[in-house]
């Protein structure tokens, strides 16, 4: 199962990767006053494939909650040096 959501999780993330590239490529195409029609199309089927795969991510247990703003504002993401990352490690194997 593990590898199954795995594998989903691989498919999101290069599905992520071509609908930004097919945005990138319509914004470039209304910017030159072309037909963009085909790529927004391929696009909005990228984004129903998309939510097929996270049904799917969903179904065997891999969903993810997203944070909201006050969760995401509290959580402590402060960069670490390496100094600090090699202290912490020495400490957790004594």
């Amino acid at each position: 199962m593990d590898n199954k959501l795995n594998e989903v999780r691989r498919k999101i993330r290069l599905l992520r990767a071509d609908m930004l590239s097919a945005g990138d490529n319509i914004r470039k195409q209304v910017n030159r006053d072309e037909d963009c029609s085909e790529a927004a199309t391929r696009l909005m089927a990228m984004r129903a494939a998309m939510v097929g795969l996270i049904a799917e991510r969903n179904r065997l247990g891999g969903e993810e909650r997203l944070l909201n703003v006050d969760e995401r504002l509290k959580l402590d993401v402060r960069a670490v040096s390496r100094k600090q990352l090699a202290r912490a490690l020495d400490g957790r194997e004594r």
